[in-house]
């Protein structure tokens, strides 16, 4: 917070409470006798007149009372600019402090599963219902609730991998990310080149045609294989996916497909292992591979 700033809320809240504190007492003093010039001018039933009274004391003294834990408040917690208060709390502490107290609790659930091989984990019923359990609060979002993805998400329930399908391989995508980057080829093929591919992509096995074999050149010939190899079924080590399964991660359409060929895309996977810890990495990951088997 700037020095300024500080000054700016420290001047509102005095401002606040000297104001509240000035109300209060200025209504207590006010005039209670009941004569006609302090009449708010409301009668009923001929002569049952209102006057304009103060509130009770005891009532009014509540609102010193609230001002005094105000006053507290300010002196012990962070409020009032720049001071953190005497006690030092801060919402990072204290929500710092709430995570290690969960983790503490559940060190010796997560302690049942250590050094249990991944494969294995995945064929157990606990372990799945704990990764499963993790995955609805921290993947679900982009993976949907049955791990099926959705555009620009990978399903995850097809056993089909960008990265590569085994447990230490998924493993390290769960824990460490990844970002996947689909150059933009627009300049290379031109407009004309990328009906061509898409005419070699869509094209069913063993279809000789000279449409099909235009764009299979032009595959070859612009810099596609480079990822997605010889023969477009990908390349794992790079994050390639195969073009040749039916399967786009941001749509299959010839529409979607031009766009992804001219202007590029770029996903990314957040690392998890800072954010859940190596114990429900480790669970994601046995339910992820539940998933796909």
């Amino acid at each position: 917070m700037s020095t300024l700033m500080s000054i700016f809320i420290i001047v509102l809240v005095v401002i606040n409470v000297g104001g509240c504190l000035w109300l209060i007492a200025w209504t207590m003093n006010m005039n209670t006798d009941e004569s006609d010039s302090d009449s708010t001018g409301h009668v009923w039933d001929g002569d049952l007149k209102e006057y304009n009274n103060p509130l009770p004391k005891w009532w009014l003294n509540t609102f010193y009372l609230s001002i005094l834990f105000t006053v507290v408040y300010l002196v012990l917690y962070p409020g009032f600019g720049s001071f953190q208060g005497v006690l030092g709390w801060t919402q990072t502490g204290q929500y710092e402090e709430q995570v290690e107290a969960t983790r503490e609790r559940y060190a010796s659930v997560y302690a049942a599963f250590t050094g249990i091989p991944l494969a294995e984990l995945a064929s157990n019923e606990d372990a799945i219902r704990l990764g499963r359990n993790t995955f609805m609060n921290n993947c679900a979002s982009c993976h949907g609730s049955d791990g099926r993805g959705a555009k620009g998400f990978p399903n995850l329930t097809d056993g089909e991998w960008l990265h590569g399908g085994a447990p230490e391989v998924i493993y390290t995508t769960i824990a460490n990310g990844r970002t996947g980057i689909m150059a933009p080829m627009g300049a290379v093929v031109g407009d004309a080149g990328a009906d061509q591919i898409i005419d070699y992509l869509l094209a069913d096995e063993g279809d000789t045609s000279e449409a099909v074999a235009l764009g299979k050149q032009k595959f070859m010939t612009s810099g596609c294989i480079g990822c997605h190899g010889m023969d477009a079924t990908g390349n794992q080590a790079v994050g390639a996916p195969s073009l040749r399964d039916g399967i786009y991660l941001h749509g299959g359409t010839r529409e979607e497909l031009r766009e992804t060929i001219m202007n590029g895309r770029v996903n990314r996977m957040p690392a998890q292992l800072d954010l859940i810890g190596e114990d429900r990495v480790r669970l994601v990951t046995a339910y992820v591979l539940s998933l796909s088997q």
